[in-house]
C-alpha cells in the first residue's frame, strides 16, 4: 500500500497491518492521539519547572515559556494569557523579588509582551548594579579507587 510506504519505519512498525486505506488513516489518528496527550503532559511539565538560570538573556527565556504555551495551545489545552504571566513570574529567581512585589501591588495587568519588556529592563537594570548571580549546581562526584 502507497501510504504505508509514506510513513517513518519507526511510526510504521508500531500500526497494525490494515486492509484499505481509511482503516490505515483511522489507526493513525488514534496512534497520534495517544501522543498528543503525552506531548501536552511533558509541555506542562517543561511550562510549570521551568526557571530563568541566567544562562541566556531574560528575552530568550520568555520567548521559550510563551513558545511552551503556544504548543499547549496548539494541542487543545487553553493557556490563558494572565496564567502565563503568573508562570513568567514564578520562574524567575529571588533577585527579581522586588520586581515580583511590584507587579502584585499595582491595579493594572500586564500582558505577556508588556511583562516581557519590563524584565528585560529589569535585567539590564540589575546587571548595571553588579549584581551578579551564582547558581550552584549539584553533580555526583566519583570516588578513587
Amino acid at each position: 500500500m502507497f501510504l504505508r510506504m509514506t510513513i517513518a519505519s519507526n511510526i510504521k512498525t508500531s500500526l497494525p497491518k490494515p486492509m484499505n486505506a481509511k482503516d490505515y488513516m483511522k489507526a493513525i489518528e488514534e496512534r497520534f492521539k495517544t501522543a498528543d496527550k503525552s506531548l501536552a503532559g511533558k509541555l506542562m511539565a517543561d511550562l510549570t519547572t521551568i526557571k530563568f538560570d541566567g544562562t541566556r538573556s531574560m528575552h530568550e527565556h520568555v520567548i521559550e515559556m510563551t513558545n511552551l504555551a503556544a504548543k499547549l495551545r496548539n494541542l487543545g489545552m487553553t493557556v490563558d494569557e494572565s496564567f502565563l504571566v503568573q508562570f513568567i513570574l514564578n520562574s524567575l529567581p529571588p533577585q527579581y523579588g522586588p520586581f515580583q512585589i511590584h507587579y502584585n501591588t499595582i491595579k493594572d495587568k500586564w500582558a505577556v509582551n508588556e511583562l516581557a519588556n519590563k524584565l528585560v529592563q529589569e535585567e539590564a537594570r540589575l546587571t548595571q548594579q553588579g549584581i551578579k548571580v551564582a547558581y550552584f549546581v549539584q553533580k555526583a562526584g566519583h570516588k578513587a579507587g
